[in-house]
């Protein structure tokens, strides 16, 4: 099979994650990276194998013989990063959240349509062997109807008013940096049209959410999601159905392990899967596989479940008066 050659866009932490699992990956090629400077883009290059390394992010949407780009800035830049990169033709991975609301993903869309490219969020958690596992467990009727889904995100962080996890002008907040996983963990399972959607939020000195909890209500089950930047949390995640439950072990986005339960908390099966690499692996597969297959989509994220979360996590802040410069 010949070697799919990828771009990687920004050369920050989550760029790092990916790029090694590029590396341990035998179907792709390590092509070209670009930065907004290029040291940095030559030595992330050095550490990882890339063939080219570029000064600006147009260098490498222009390079014709990169085949599909990972997008990796922060959130604010997604958009207009990633309607570069579908203007010149190019297949894309893009990091989630994936925009700012669902306007701007809804012009994504449209864009990759019309070039028929590629198009995905690089949502990773359900790319994973165990969240396919649950999904097969619950399709089989093992732990009967879905009731409710318990999940949250919390970490207890020191805040940097220049970092983009808390910068607004960033795209920062909890919720589109954490809350985006319990809030698609709960669509997955339960659909992505809740009747009802309620949610409140602690707003940080600095002008973004801190802490955010949101109610999902369903025709008959319920989702209590919670993500936050100051709170010390497990980080699990819990299906409980009328006949058992399933366990997400910590961190439940990126766990190796899952269990299933009776409804009298009887542990009946472990399902472990242990990373290949660092559980990036799984989504560059699922887009090298899509491609390949010349789709414009993938089955395991389809754009419609993404623009689904956006439009929670849209509706969410709405609730709060919470509205980016952007959309100001």
């Amino acid at each position: 099979m010949t070697k799919m050659n990828w771009g990687v866009l920004a050369t920050g932490r989550i760029a790092d994650k990916f790029a090694a699992a590029l590396q341990y990956s035998a179907s792709s090629d390590t092509l070209a990276v670009a930065s907004r400077s290029i040291t940095k883009a030559e030595k992330f290059a050095k550490k990882y194998g890339f063939k080219k390394a570029y000064g600006s992010y147009e260098e490498l949407a222009k390079d014709p013989d990169v085949e599909v780009i990972y997008i990796a800035t922060p959130m604010s830049c997604h958009y207009e990063n990633a309607k570069m990169c579908l203007s010149h033709k190019k297949n894309v991975v893009l990091e989630k959240t994936v925009t700012i609301n669902e306007a701007q993903f809804q012009e994504l869309i449209d864009l990759a349509r019309e070039n028929q490219v590629f198009f995905m969020e690089a949502m990773w958690m359900k790319c994973h062997p165990v969240f396919q596992k649950a999904h097969e467990w619950i399709k089989e009727g093992r732990i009967g109807a879905i009731e409710m889904i318990r999940a949250d995100f919390c970490n207890e962080m020191n805040c940097d008013p220049e970092d983009r996890t808390y910068k607004k002008s960033l795209g920062g907040g909890a919720l589109l940096d954490f809350g985006v996983y319990p809030i698609t963990f709960a669509t997955s399972f339960l659909g992505l049209q809740p009747e009802k959607i309620v949610s409140v939020a602690r707003m940080g000195a600095i002008g973004s959410d801190f802490d955010d909890l949101i109610l999902l209500q369903y025709k008959n089950a319920t989702a209590t999601l919670f993500c936050g930047f100051d709170i010390a949390s497990n980080n699990c995640a819990t299906i409980i159905g009328n006949k058992g439950r399933i366990t997400f072990g910590e961190y439940f986005f990126c766990t190796d392990v899952i269990r299933l339960y009776d409804s009298r908390c009887n542990l009946l099966e472990e399902y472990r899967k242990p990373f290949e690499c660092n559980g990036y692996e799984y989504e560059i597969r699922e887009a090298e596989k899509c491609i390949r297959e010349a789709k414009q989509e993938s089955d395991l994220i389809p754009l419609s479940a993404t623009m689904a979360n956006l439009k929670i996590m849209d509706e969410c802040r709405r609730q709060w008066g919470f509205y980016y410069d952007e959309e100001l």
